[in-house]
């Protein structure tokens, strides 16, 4: 199984086949317009630019104390004009328990490391997954985008 298995809806209500991206990085993100990490956005969009094999993929979700409110046509318009986003977003999500969107599902469970398994404790966790499709790592949401620049750049290696 790999993340090219799903097809999501996009944030403007089209299905997008995630096959669309194989053969790139990915950087999948939960996102959220009314967090203290929302400047992150900026840090996502400036890896995003900077490397044209690394595709950031960005999922509002609404879990973490409300704070991702609006309808996916808010969300898409607070993220171009207040931080120029291009990359990717799809509709808003459940990241955790029942709802779980069967990606993140598969991410949590998937993703080496000590969180493997493990619920998304906050907005804007991120997993990097390799060219081949399989996961390479999970940050936690204070991992700023600049900090896992080299990660990206190994992953782009291979």
């Amino acid at each position: 199984m790999s993340p090219y298995d799903f097809t999501m809806t996009a944030i403007d209500g089209s299905e997008r086949s995630l096959k669309d991206y194989a053969g790139k990085v990915l950087l999948i993100v939960n996102t959220a317009s009314a967090c203290g990490m929302t400047p992150q956005y900026e840090g996502l969009e400036a890896l995003y630019k900077a490397h044209p094999d690394l595709v950031v993929l960005g999922f509002p979700c609404n879990q973490f104390g409300a704070q991702q409110p609006g309808t996916e046509k808010e969300i898409a318009l607070f993220c171009e004009t207040q931080f120029a986003v291009t990359f990717p977003l799809f509709a808003k999500i459940e990241v955790n328990g029942d709802g779980a969107q069967p990606l993140y599902a598969w991410l949590k469970s998937e993703t080496p490391g000590t969180e493997q398994g493990a619920e998304i404790r906050w907005n804007f966790t991120k997993f990097l997954v390799g060219r081949d499709g399989q996961p390479v790592a999970r940050y936690s949401p204070r991992t700023a985008p600049a900090d896992i620049e080299a990660d990206i750049i190994a992953a782009l290696a291979r």
